[in-house]
């Protein structure tokens, strides 16, 4: 009996962008590296100038993905609101930080990842923004603290482990 293997490349590594004027460097006598803006590594987008827009864009994408995978449970009626934001945040909102630890986060991005945030915590309280609930109250009746406030503690515990190093 043969095991059919499943692929696990990253759709992300599959199509890298070229837009560097170059396309490729030789190194060595028949050796050549391709030249690249951006690409996947880890499921982690890496860019050719260092900032962390391309890898926040692609892990709120992979949350959004999680999100919608999810809604079915996450806006669930028979299911109490803390069990959904524990559930939220185990799956989407971890799916959303992966990596983050390394992040050089500028405020656009912060911007991005609250917004995208929200958007997910209004969607499982059946809440809209014309309701004038502030983000804030939903977050505290999930039991979810502020994504900017679990994204720096995730970067200070993961700079005192490399520290410890």
């Amino acid at each position: 009996m043969y095991k059919v293997m499943k692929s696990f490349i990253c759709r992300g590594c599959v199509n890298p962008v070229t837009d560097t004027g170059r396309t490729s460097v030789d190194i060595s006598g028949d050796a050549n590296l391709e030249l690249v803006d951006k690409f996947c590594y880890l499921g982690d987008m890496l860019s050719v100038d260092g900032d962390a827009d391309a890898a926040v864009d692609t892990r709120i994408r992979s949350g959004w993905n999680k999100f919608r995978q999810l809604v079915p449970l996450l806006t669930n009626k028979d299911i109490s609101l803390t069990v959904r934001g524990r559930l939220y945040s185990s799956c989407a909102r971890s799916s959303m930080l992966h990596g983050s630890e390394t992040w050089p986060i500028g405020k656009e991005n912060e911007v991005a990842l609250q917004k995208a945030d929200m958007r997910m915590v209004r969607w499982m309280c059946g809440v809209k923004l014309q309701d004038r609930v502030p983000s804030k109250e939903l977050r505290w009746i999930l039991g979810l603290d502020d994504i900017i406030s679990v994204l720096q503690q995730n970067a200070m515990v993961w700079a005192c482990v490399a520290k410890r190093r």
